[in-house]
């Protein structure tokens, strides 16, 4: 599966291999665990983050692990949303430092900011 990812204009295609949504699940349920507890969502406290947030908290990690050209975590975290948001097609990341703008658009649909 691949995973659009729009970054300052640029689309960068994450690919996930298949078999990886289901193999990564244990890691995901524990991400999943530790967002339970809530989380810090840039300037704003999450307490019970939903499904969309839970998954701009793994864009967000998406992005960093781009920034820093860290293939493993960009690709598990890809793993991630595409586990989470079925049907998804690719998320809009902002640099702008609130990862609460974040954007997710389904397979096929039309892409945010456009």
């Amino acid at each position: 599966m691949i995973l659009k990812v729009i970054l300052e204009g640029q689309t960068v295609p994450v690919e996930v291999p298949d078999y990886l949504i289901q193999e990564g699940e244990e890691f995901f349920r524990k991400m999943d665990a530790d967002m339970d507890k809530g989380y810090q969502m840039s300037r704003t406290w999450v307490e019970r983050p939903d499904v969309v947030q839970r998954c701009q908290i793994a864009a967000d990690r998406l992005l960093t692990a781009l920034e820093q050209d860290n293939t493993r975590v960009g690709t598990m975290m890809a793993a991630y949303i595409l586990a989470r948001l079925p049907g998804v097609g690719g998320v809009r990341l902002t640099t702008g430092g609130d990862m609460l703008e974040h954007e997710f658009f389904m397979a096929g649909g039309p892409e945010p900011g456009f």
